[in-house]
């Protein structure tokens, strides 16, 4: 499927040429997955350029930017409502879109199941061709091509606690697939709402990881599995320390998920659906605190994105350049990323279509577009 390129933009739907942000690497690419398809920025020099949307009308659940080889390859998890889901890859930045002849990840027909969207898209940090995919129903795929075609994890599909596994809010969906660069046997996933599982052993085995995270709406609160994770991020300098944004509760583990300390204290909510890491910098993380599980938008109605620089001892709120008056755009699980370089470029999209950057850490942002569709996903990447 070709990309649309837009000949003009409307002032009030992206902003093309938005202020420069000081400090920004020369070429960086930013992904914007809508409800109503993607929407790519472009920095060149001093200004970024959007285009979009790709996949018209299609809600865009997933993206992931591999600069793993000589040339950057996009993949984009498109969910059209007339042909259904499907994973498209780009190695032109976008110019043009390439679908498989045959579904690259579909399930199996003794399953009895059929795949509803790609929740998740994600370049092995461990295996040069390898990419994964998670999808609802919550499910692993593994692809040896660059995620040209997809085949099924089954240990975790079939594994003897499925069963008991219950739909999140928003479907039962693998929505965080993290791999170590150190170890391509060692994977740790997280499912809405089965919470964490881990294998060690490159899929063959898989293990619940959720020690300490509570799951305050069950009764017992402290099961071995059926927590609602919204989101997982690894350190940068610690490869087993991970941060994990809960429904309800913000922890850390330093041990690659065996056991997890509560970490929210200092925060006006540990409600919220998204959290990342630093590319470079030890021990900082950055989520976006929301009222409540009942009120789903940013906490104190403030749009805030939390910085912590000691794992979670401290946080402190990040403001500069963000609306001042009451706001109500909520960040979704994967609306919130930093890119690859130093100092880290931070990006995060809402709900209302808005998108904000920060070229510094998170020091200062700018605006890069407003009015939107629904902002599902971002993903951003040094390119040049």
């Amino acid at each position: 499927m070709p990309g649309c390129r837009l000949t003009h933009v409307v002032d009030n739907e992206v902003n093309r040429h938005a202020p420069e942000v000081v400090g920004m690497p020369t070429d960086v690419l930013l992904a914007v997955g809508t409800r109503k398809g993607l929407f790519l920025g472009h920095r060149r020099g001093v200004a970024w350029e959007f285009d979009g949307p790709h996949f018209n009308a299609q809600a865009v659940y997933s993206v992931a930017i591999d600069t793993r080889g000589d040339t950057p390859r996009l993949l984009a998890g498109g969910d059209s409502a007339h042909y259904g889901p499907s994973v498209f890859h780009s190695d032109d930045l976008g110019a043009t879109w390439t679908e498989p002849t045959k579904p690259p990840v579909k399930f199996p027909k003794d399953t009895g199941t059929s795949l509803e969207r790609v929740w998740q898209l994600h370049p092995s940090a461990a295996e040069p061709d390898v990419v994964y995919a998670g999808t609802e129903p919550a499910a692993l795929y593994r692809s040896e091509d660059r995620g040209e075609s997809f085949e099924l994890v089954r240990p975790l599909w079939e594994h003897p606690t499925r069963s008991q596994w219950v739909p999140g809010g928003g479907g039962e969906g693998l929505h965080t697939i993290l791999t170590d660069a150190r170890d391509p046997n060692a994977i740790t996933v997280a499912v809405s709402t089965a919470g964490v599982f881990r294998t060690e052993d490159g899929g063959a085995s898989w293990q619940p990881s959720n020690s300490g995270v509570s799951a305050v709406f069950l009764p017992d609160p402290n099961p071995e599995f059926g927590q609602c994770v919204h989101k997982v991020a690894r350190d940068a300098a610690d490869p087993d320390r991970l941060y994990l944004q809960n429904h309800w509760g913000v922890y850390r583990s330093d041990d690659g998920g065996a056991r997890w300390t509560d970490i929210g204290e200092g925060l006006p909510s540990d409600f919220g659906f998204a959290v990342a890491a630093h590319p470079h910098r030890a021990d900082t993380a950055y989520v976006f605190p929301i009222n409540a599980d009942i009120d789903r938008v940013p906490a104190e109605h403030r749009c805030r994105v939390f910085r912590t620089q000691d794992a979670g001892k401290t946080w402190e709120p990040l403001t500069e350049g963000l609306p001042e008056t009451d706001h109500y755009g909520t960040v979704l699980r994967d609306a919130l990323c930093t890119d690859d370089a130093d100092p880290a470029g931070v990006y995060f999209g809402n709900r209302n279509g808005e998108v904000f950057a920060s070229a510094d850490d998170g020091e200062s942002w700018q605006t890069l577009a407003t009015h939107l569709p629904d902002v599902l996903c971002v993903r951003a990447a040094v390119i040049g």
